[in-house]
């Protein structure tokens, strides 16, 4: 039975469905509440009616991160699941007539050196809990001690904000990895734009420039894989860091379950230590603003004709030195430019020599704060 209600979980609340229960394209399964919430948050700036997300948009399933596109209909247009909801009113009805339920209660912890005493002070200045014949006369006698329940009532306030505040560094990082995702797709669309643009300006050169071409989009392709990869594995090491966490939180929402105070204050400072560190994100890098920048390979033809086998990615200085209106290639606006009626004259005149394109700095972006 514990295996079966794990698979009710909702992911979002962490508690069993509540009804009505929808299930996406990628057959997992949401509260109604839930992906309406979700949705909200994925598309602020959508028009509703009144606040039940009955609009067009998208949002991602928090199991797969699979894209689900609504329609008209919001979430209200999303398909539920009887077969869910029917087996959460059985497992339900199975529980109460299964289980009697007196509380089960827990034995309290014992000293370790007045085995006969419980654990029923908490020493401040050693920071460990511990029984009144320590303080009285044992190892703790001149020390600070509190109630229990003060102490314990502190630390799970503290455990809990900890918590809160890894369920907010989750979210963050979670946009981090959605903006990772769409800088990859916005490098490959101007990786394609860019190799598109140098293509058009090749087909006019016929078999003579046919060789450079190639040249020229192994260029954009060398840069445009560079920062895929590097972008990719940034977004690894964002998605492990954010599952690290997840681990965490899980060990932490267990540990606050703990019905016990002793064990509870035995459990709590080495969790709020390492969610402490786990909470910092400085060692994550960040991607620089305009890294996704594939406009320094913009196609600039001077002179057209001159040295064909030195033509190469036009330089940024030279669209500002360049004041023929008639060139050939594209000017700082990425925007092609027309050839003159002497074209086939002027292909005969000699090019200077051009050097590699200048891309956007590729230093080391900056970490995260």
């Amino acid at each position: 039975m514990d295996s079966l209600e794990k698979q009710l979980i909702c992911p979002i609340c962490l508690e069993m469905f509540t009804k009505p229960v929808v299930i996406l394209p990628c057959q997992h399964n949401l509260c109604r509440k839930c992906a309406n919430d979700i949705f909200q948050s994925s598309n602020p700036y959508l028009p509703t009616r009144g606040g039940t997300g009955a609009s067009g948009g998208r949002f991602r399933c928090p199991s797969c991160r699979h894209e689900v596109v609504l329609d008209r209909h919001g979430v209200y247009g999303l398909q539920r699941n009887l077969l869910v909801e029917n087996i959460i009113d059985m497992y339900k009805q199975e529980n109460i007539s299964s289980r009697p339920s007196p509380e089960r209660k827990v034995d309290q912890p014992v000293c370790e050196v007045h085995e006969d005493e419980k654990i029923n002070i908490y020493c401040l200045t050693c920071a460990v809990p511990t029984c009144s014949m320590c303080k009285v006369f044992g190892s703790h006698k001149d020390c600070e001690v509190a109630p229990l329940n003060s102490i314990y009532q502190t630390q799970k306030t503290e455990l809990s904000d900890g918590i809160a505040m890894m369920v907010g560094n989750n979210d963050r990082i979670q946009g981090i990895i959605s903006q990772l995702e769409e800088t990859c797709r916005t490098i490959e669309d101007n990786g394609r734009r860019q190799k598109s643009k140098v293509c058009e300006k090749f087909d006019h050169l016929y078999t003579i420039l046919e060789d450079r071409k190639t040249q020229m989009n192994l260029k954009v392709n060398a840069e445009q894989e560079e920062k895929l990869n590097y972008i990719h594995g940034l977004t690894r090491k964002y998605g492990d860091h954010l599952e690290s966490m997840t681990k965490i939180m899980e060990t932490g929402i267990q540990t606050m379950e703990e019905p016990e105070m002793a064990v509870f204050l035995q459990n709590a400072k080495p969790l709020l230590q390492i969610i402490a560190e786990a909470s910092n994100t400085s060692h994550l890098e960040k991607v620089e603003h305009g890294y996704e920048n594939m406009d320094h390979y913009s196609v600039s033809f001077k002179k057209e004709g001159r040295a064909l086998q030195n033509i190469d990615f036009a330089r940024a200085d030279d669209d500002e030195e360049e004041e023929d209106e008639d060139e050939l290639g594209v000017d700082v606006d990425g925007r092609a430019g027309q050839t003159t009626s002497g074209e086939g004259d002027s292909l005969k005149e000699a090019l200077p020599p051009l050097l590699p394109p200048q891309p956007m700095s590729t230093c080391k972006p900056a970490t995260s704060s």
